[in-house]
């Protein structure tokens, strides 16, 4: 049997100590294009998170996990769960690609691999994306994995000396099931 973490493209896995320095990179990019902006960190404090996420509890409700392009054998960027709610059913995920990666089909197959793990096995019924107004290439990604724009909070977040729009999208466990059959499981 083939592992549920490795796909066509793309294999998923624990963040391991040595991956900082793509983590750093990947959030240097995010920068750059926008996506987010926050104060400088240290390298050491991208090796104490890589070191906290590489020995974190792998049956927890919220994890991080590198995406290794299956070609490259290389981390091309992360996926993970986040604000989880076991009782109510739902959780939040985010994915993040680098620069020179994006557009090849990596983060598809990863965010599909990871709602399959949390629909069908940890049962969840609903996952939730936030994703800015101006990230066409996020939204874009969303809706052809067939989320649903549930709503919009105007003018929500604030970076890079304005205000931005946020998206809240959503999918539920059977639409999932409909748009992403298992194949040969």
């Amino acid at each position: 049997m083939a592992s549920f973490w490795t796909g066509t493209r793309i294999r998923l896995r624990g963040i391991e100590p040595d991956d900082w320095t793509a983590c750093m990179r990947f959030a240097a990019e995010q920068e750059r294009l926008g996506d987010v902006l926050y104060p400088p960190r240290s390298a050491e404090d991208y090796r104490a998170w890589a070191r906290e996420q590489a020995s974190a509890d792998p049956g927890g409700e919220c994890f991080q996990l590198a995406i290794v392009a299956a070609d490259l054998g290389e981390i091309v960027g992360t996926i993970g769960t986040y604000h989880a709610d076991p009782r109510a059913g739902w959780f939040e995920y985010g994915v993040m690609i680098g620069a020179d990666h994006r557009h090849k089909g990596y983060a598809s197959e990863a965010v599909v691999m990871l709602l399959r793990f949390m629909f069908a096995e940890r049962r969840y019924h609903k996952c939730q994306a936030r994703v800015f107004a101006h990230n066409a290439g996020s939204l874009a990604l969303h809706q052809r994995l067939g989320f649903v724009e549930e709503g919009r909070l105007r003018e929500h977040v604030f970076f890079a000396g304005q205000h931005h729009d946020l998206v809240m999208m959503g999918m539920l466990a059977e639409e999932f099931t409909r748009l992403h059959p298992a194949s040969g499981v």
